[in-house]
């Protein structure tokens, strides 16, 4: 084979071209389809995970708003209970005025409690609760029967629905004979 011949055919355009990659069998794609199958769990889990943090996010954002005013009631209250105790005094004659004004102002502040969603929780009369209510005392009681509030000696307060103040009661107990 003469030189000329041999350059044309190691470099011509017919020419092999040696050590190029041949197209690799057709491999399984068991790979490829696994490593999808991996990344869409894993971005399924990253979008649950996200759903559920935006959820909780959403419900302490809430809760912050409903229960922010929760100090300020609760010190407001002391100021209610020291006024009502304040009206429960013994008033002389020509007061009668002083005692409206007054009953007009406790009336106001039970308005402004309501508009905030505070609302009292009604004890007297009820079965004890110790989710709403604080037993001070157990006394026999002709009028109730065994487990009733028999006496409230501090009312208590919800906010929102939940208890930020439990009432004091006094609790009927069991006559003994």
């Amino acid at each position: 084979m003469s030189e000329e011949k041999r350059k044309k055919s190691k470099h011509g355009p017919e020419a092999e071209m040696p050590d190029q990659p041949q197209a690799a069998p057709e491999e399984t794609n068991e790979v490829p389809d696994q490593e999808e199958e991996d990344l869409q769990t894993r971005y399924l889990r990253l979008a649950a995970d996200f759903q559920n943090f935006r959820r909780r996010s959403e419900k302490e954002k809430n809760d912050v708003y409903a229960y922010a005013n929760e100090k300020i009631v609760l010190e407001l209250l002391d100021v209610i209970d020291n006024f009502e105790r304040a009206m429960d005094h013994t008033w002389e004659a020509g007061e009668d005025r002083l005692m409206e004004g007054m009953t007009m102002i406790l009336k106001q502040l039970y308005g402004v409690l309501e508009k905030n969603h505070v609302e009292v929780i009604d004890a007297l009369g009820q079965k004890f609760d110790p989710t709403h209510h604080d037993a001070v005392m157990a006394e026999p009681s002709e009028t109730y029967e065994s487990g009733m509030v028999t006496r409230v000696m501090q009312k208590g307060y919800m906010l929102n629905k939940k208890v930020i103040r439990p009432a004091m009661v006094v609790v009927a107990a069991d006559r003994t004979v």
